[in-house]
C-alpha cells in the first residue's frame, strides 16, 4: 500500500503522532509536521528520523494561526491533513473548560477554514471513545448514541459535529473520524514512546514510571465496580495498532465516500489489575499499587467492537498485552525521564 501523497500532520510530534509519522513514511507518505510543542518534544521528531532514515520537516506552530496555516498549505503540495493537535487530560479540561474549547475546537475551525481555502478536503479526525459517554450495553458500537461527560470529551463531540456540518454543505469533503479506545506501548526500537510532561493521567504511563522509580506506588481508583476483579475495565490498543489505522483510514479517504465513524480498539477489556500483573511480567518486578476510592466520572467497563474498522479499513489490531507492555516497559526502561533522558 505505498503512496507518494504529501499530508499535513498537526500535532505530529506527540505520542500518538510520532508512531504514526512511522507508519506514514514506510508506506510511501511524504509528510510536514505542525506542532506546537506544548505537550511533546522535538527531540521525538528527531528519533522518528533515527527509526525510518527519513528526515520528517517539523514547523513549530499552532491550529489558531491562520496565517501560518494558509502559508503551509500554499508552499506545499498538501493532499491530505491527519489532524491529532489538541489538550487532552479530562480533569486539566473540567479546570479550564475555555482553554479546551478554544484549542480544540476554534483550532479546528480555523484548520477547516485553511483547508477549504486552499482546496484540501481529506481530513483524518483523532476523536475519542470519550464521545460515548457511560455507554448502556456492551461492546461498544459506532450507532451508539453519544454524550460527554467531561469538557475534553465535549470537544471531541462537538468537532464531530462540526465536521458532519462541513460535509453536509460542501460533499467534495472526506472525513474519517477515529475513535480512539486506549492507546498503550511504543514502537519496539525503544526509541519512542509515551511521554507525560507532568503527572500521568494515563494507566499504562503510571505504571511504568512506578515500574523505573520515579514514582512510589500506582493508585487504583475504585475496587468495587461490578467486574472480574472489582477494577475499571478498558480497551487497550497498542499504539502501532492504532497507527496502523491511519494509514488506513488515509487509503479509505481516497475513494470519496463521505464522513463515517470508527472505533479502533481491541475489542476485548482488560482490568487495572490484569494490566498491572502484565506489566510485572514484562519488567520481572512486583509493583506497588494502593486500592483507593473511584474517581467520579469514571464508568466500570468500556471496551468497543471494532468489526466496522476491519470491513471497511480492512484494518484489525494484532498486537496482544504481552506486546503492550514489553514494549512500554523498553521505552521506558531505556528512557526513565522521557524524552528528557
Amino acid at each position: 500500500m505505498q503512496s507518494t501523497a504529501r499530508v499535513l500532520v498537526t500535532g505530529g510530534a506527540g505520542y500518538i503522532g510520532t508512531h504514526t509519522c512511522i507508519q506514514l513514511l514506510s508506506a510511501g507518505y511524504q509528510l510536514l509536521v505542525l506542532d506546537n510543542f506544548s505537550n511533546s518534544s522535538p527531540e521525538a521528531l528527531h528519533r522518528v528520523q533515527a527509526i525510518t532514515g527519513i528526515e520528517v520537516p517539523g514547523i513549530e506552530g499552532d491550529i489558531n494561526d491562520a496565517a501560518l496555516l494558509d502559508r503551509l498549505f500554499e508552499q506545499h503540495a498538501i493532499d491530505a491533513v491527519i489532524h491529532f493537535a489538541g489538550l487532552k487530560a479530562v480533569g486539566e479540561s473540567v479546570a479550564q473548560p475555555l482553554r479546551y474549547y478554544h484549542n480544540n475546537v476554534s483550532g479546528t475551525v480555523t484548520l477547516c477554514q485553511a483547508m477549504q481555502r486552499a482546496g484540501v478536503f481529506n481530513l483524518v479526525f483523532s476523536s475519542s471513545a470519550t464521545v460515548y459517554g457511560d455507554p448502556a450495553t456492551l461492546p461498544i458500537r459506532e450507532d451508539f448514541p453519544t454524550s460527554a461527560t467531561n469538557p475534553y470529551g465535549r470537544s471531541k463531540l462537538i468537532i464531530e459535529e462540526i465536521l458532519g456540518d462541513l460535509y453536509t454543505s460542501d460533499p467534495r469533503w472526506n472525513v474519517a473520524l477515529l475513535r480512539y479506545f486506549n492507546p498503550v506501548g511504543a514502537h519496539p526500537s525503544g526509541l519512542i514512546g509515551e511521554d507525560p510532561s507532568d503527572i500521568p493521567n494515563n494507566l499504562m504511563p503510571y505504571i511504568a514510571q512506578v515500574a523505573v522509580g520515579r514514582r512510589e506506588r500506582l493508585s487504583v481508583f475504585g475496587s468495587d465496580y461490578p467486574t472480574v476483579d472489582g477494577t475499571g475495565v478498558r480497551d487497550y490498543i497498542h499504539v502501532m495498532d492504532l497507527a496502523d489505522g491511519h494509514v488506513r483510514a488515509l487509503a479509505w479517504l481516497q475513494q470519496g465516500l463521505g464522513i463515517k465513524a470508527f472505533n479502533l480498539g481491541t475489542g476485548r477489556g482488560y482490568s487495572v489489575l490484569e494490566m498491572l500483573k502484565a506489566f510485572e511480567q514484562a519488567c520481572g518486578k512486583t509493583l506497588a499499587y494502593e486500592l483507593v476510592a473511584r474517581r467520579p466520572g469514571d464508568v466500570a467497563s468500556c471496551y468497543a467492537d471494532p468489526t466496522l474498522a476491519e470491513q471497511e479499513l480492512g484494518w484489525k489490531a494484532t498486537l496482544g498485552i504481552e506486546a503492550m507492555c514489553a514494549d512500554g516497559w523498553r521505552w521506558q526502561s531505556q528512557n526513565p525521564e522521557g524524552y528528557r533522558s
